[in-house]
């Protein structure tokens, strides 16, 4: 399990959200599938550390830790890529960064030293500013249904280089999301297939287990035990 987890919003317009917690034991857990990818910094010691580039996650699946590791979680806003990384490449899979010392790690052929819960602005702004990192706008207009001035193939296109997943994966991907979430709550299961429109119990069986690894009646029991 991972315990003393901390999570908290980002002053940065690139960045959802950032976490940090330790790990007590080795374990492991289904995770969701998830639209947005990752850097990951893990200290197994003081002086051993490394950085990853994680996701996004197509399906759900099974995530694996090691005991007593120090993990730092950067979550970055969706339409935001490293041109030079292309997303299709970390698709699905932790991509690790060579290390520098052992405080630092190589990037587009430069040393960036490691970032802390407190100082991930600062690094992610220094990346934008280099251009390590782009943001693409037309992601989030089109999430939030505003009118793009392109073709829907260009949007098709942007959103599988700034995303690597099409904009349908994305929709669906948040509201199995969505759904989950109601169900945790206590929210019934044909209350949760109105809500979010599914067509019946079977479509919301399908999806939830594709995006989120459970069923729904394993969702609603958790809520029932808490």
């Amino acid at each position: 399990m991972i315990i003393n987890f901390a999570e908290r919003l980002s002053d940065s317009p690139y960045v959802e959200t950032i976490a940090h917690g330790h790990t007590a034991s080795d374990g492991s857990a289904i995770r969701p599938a998830e639209s947005h990818w990752h850097m990951v910094l893990v200290r197994q010691q003081k002086n051993n550390a490394q950085l990853l580039v994680v996701g996004p996650w197509s399906t759900a699946g099974v995530a694996a830790w090691g005991a007593d590791a120090e993990i730092l979680w950067i979550k970055f806003r969706l339409g935001v890529f490293m041109p030079h990384l292309p997303v299709r490449n970390i698709l699905d899979a932790e991509t690790p960064l060579p290390g520098a010392t052992s405080r630092s790690f190589w990037l587009k052929s430069a040393a960036w030293q490691f970032p802390a819960y407190e100082t991930v602005e600062t690094f992610v702004g220094r990346l934008m500013r280099e251009e390590v990192l782009v943001y693409d706008p037309v992601i989030h207009a089109v999430l939030q249904d505003q009118p793009a001035a392109i073709s829907p193939r260009t949007v098709r296109h942007r959103f599988l280089q700034a995303t690597g997943l099409t904009q349908s994966q994305i929709r669906q991907i948040e509201r199995a999301q969505q759904a989950a979430a109601l169900l945790r709550q206590g929210v019934s299961i044909l209350d949760t297939v109105y809500e979010l429109d599914y067509f019946d119990q079977p479509h919301l069986t399908r999806s939830l287990k594709r995006w989120v690894g459970h069923t729904p009646a394993q969702l609603f029991r958790s809520a029932q035990l808490e």
